[in-house]
């Protein structure tokens, strides 16, 4: 919600979405100056008619927060592919669909911003969170071909790619694979033992991220993607500085390809 808040505060309009009328109610008590709508992400049919009656009932929609999502934690091998289509629903297709209802309102009015939030996790991996990387990648990808398909219409995407933030992502709303192979033991069990002690003392202060995101939006030049949090920072760059050592090592491979 902090986000939201610091929206109002600023003076916008914000329109929040949660999933059940109890949420509605509990967040009109907690901020009732926003808009609350009631929608699924992974209802995707319905989300057309969502957006139609937000825009009806609170007028146009300037700015799309695409933040729904949850993270799933679990061995690759011990995951149930269950798990992975669900983490897909909401991580990938929910966040789509609810872009797709807003990319003809925004390319016809000519103007919008959609904030794909998506996670360092979306350009670097770890062990033990494949399903939840696997869907920051999708989206990630995603949000760099829709960037290029609406600038000729002045609309801006976005993706926000936070580090760890003191948010309940690694508490109670993340879905954990029960443990079964013991092989696995020496390198997920200390991971997952670091992620939960953790849990609520990260060094990302979501207030901060809230300042950082109304930033964004009032750029006239917003960047293709934005990390936030030094610990995303210093991974993704290791992470470029490992690929680009790759490439140079493989060079050769690489171009005996042509011809």
């Amino acid at each position: 919600m902090a986000i939201a808040t610091a929206a109002m505060e600023a003076g916008h309009t914000v329109i929040g979405t949660v999933r059940s009328e109890a949420s509605r109610e509990a967040l009109a008590k907690t901020l009732p100056e926003l808009r609350p709508v009631l929608c699924d992400v992974t209802d995707f049919d319905r989300i057309p008619d969502v957006v139609q009656q937000a825009e009806d009932e609170h007028g146009p929609v300037d700015v799309l927060i695409n933040n729904a999502g949850y993270g799933h934690e679990g061995v690759l091998e011990e995951s149930p592919l269950e798990e992975m289509r669900r983490q897909f629903d909401v991580n990938v297709f929910g966040a789509v669909a609810v872009a797709k209802a807003f990319l003809p309102r925004f390319r016809e009015r000519r103007r919008g911003f959609i904030v794909n939030v998506t996670s360092m996790g979306g350009m670097i991996t770890m062990p033990g969170i494949a399903y939840y990387c696997g869907s920051k990648f999708a989206l990630q990808g995603i949000s760099e071909v829709m960037r290029s398909e609406m600038a000729p219409f002045g609309v801006h995407v976005t993706t926000l790619c936070p580090g760890s933030f003191r948010t309940d992502w690694a508490g109670r709303s993340m879905v954990r694979t029960d443990r079964s192979i013991a092989d696995y033991d020496s390198l997920f069990n200390p991971i997952r033992e670091a992620r939960q002690a953790v849990s609520g003392k990260q060094l990302g202060n979501p207030k901060k991220l809230a300042a950082a995101v109304l930033t964004l939006i009032g750029s006239d030049n917003p960047p293709p993607q934005l990390l936030l949090g030094s610990d995303a920072l210093s991974h993704v760059t290791a992470r470029i500085e490992r690929m680009q050592q790759e490439l140079t090592s493989w060079k050769a491979i690489t171009v005996s390809t042509d011809g």
